[in-house]
C-alpha cells in the first residue's frame, strides 16, 4: 500500500500527488500539516524527522522531500514516460524541478507568505513588491523559453519538470498580483492543468 502524508493545499504535497496520479498509482493520502497538525507527533517524526510534508510510504519504503519523491515515483513507475530514459532528455526535465525549488520558489515565497498568510495590517508591502518583481522576471524567462514552440518544458513530452513548475505557476496565476502578459505560458498552463491527473490537485484555495 502506498501512502502520501500531507495536506493537498501544500504545493509540495501537490507535486507528489500529481506525479502519483499521472502514473496511475493507487495510494492513500492522509491530511497532516497546516490546520490538520500532526507534524510534531512522535509517530510522524519517526517517518520524517524534519516534521514537514510530504512524506511517502511505498510499501515500507519511506521517503521525504517533494522533489525526491517525484523523482523516485517517476523512476520506479514511469521509466520512459515521466522519467525519460535518455539521460539528456531526463536532464532537460530534471533541471526544471531544481529551477522551481531554487529559483522561482524562493523568489515568490515572500509574496505568498505576505499576501496569503499575513494579516493585511502586518504585511511588509515593500518585501511583497520586491518578491513579485523577482518572480515576474523569472516568469518572463520562462515565457521566452517557450517561444521555440515546444509543448512541454523538456520538449514534446510531459515530464516531471512540468509537474513541479506546473504547481508553482498555478499558484502564481491565483495570487492577487500584477502579472506581465505571458500568452505562451498561459497556453502551457492550460495544457498541463487540464490533464486528468491534475484535476483536484491544481486550483486549490491558497492557504
Amino acid at each position: 500500500m502506498m501512502t502520501i502524508w500531507g495536506r493537498l493545499t501544500s504545493i509540495n504535497v501537490a507535486k507528489a500527488v500529481w506525479a502519483a496520479r499521472e502514473l496511475g498509482l493507487q495510494f492513500e493520502r492522509i491530511d497532516v500539516g497546516g490546520p490538520y497538525g500532526g507534524l510534531d507527533k512522535p509517530e510522524y517524526l519517526a517517518l520524517n524527522p524534519n516534521g514537514k510534508i510530504p512524506t511517502l510510504d511505498d510499501n515500507g519504503y519511506i521517503l521525504w522531500e517533494s522533489n525526491s519523491i517525484v523523482r523516485y515515483l517517476a523512476a520506479q513507475y514511469g521509466a520512459g514516460t515521466l522519467w525519460p530514459t535518455d539521460p539528456r532528455e531526463r536532464g532537460l526535465s530534471d533541471r526544471w524541478l531544481d529551477w522551481q525549488a531554487t529559483e522561482f520558489g524562493p523568489a515568490m515565497g515572500p509574496a505568498f507568505i505576505g499576501l496569503i498568510r499575513t494579516p493585511e495590517d502586518k504585511r511588509n508591502h515593500q518585501a511583497i513588491a520586491e518578491s513579485v518583481a523577482r518572480g515576474n522576471k523569472l516568469i518572463l524567462l520562462l515565457e521566452k523559453f517557450l517561444a521555440d514552440g515546444r509543448q512541454y518544458l523538456a520538449g514534446d513530452r510531459f515530464t516531471i519538470g512540468d509537474i513541479a513548475v506546473g504547481c508553482a505557476i498555478d499558484r502564481w496565476f491565483l495570487l492577487p498580483i500584477e502579472r506581465p502578459a505571458t500568452p505562451l505560458l498561459a497556453q502551457w498552463h492550460e495544457r498541463v492543468s487540464t490533464r486528468p491527473s491534475a484535476q483536484g490537485v491544481l486550483g486549490q484555495e491558497l492557504k
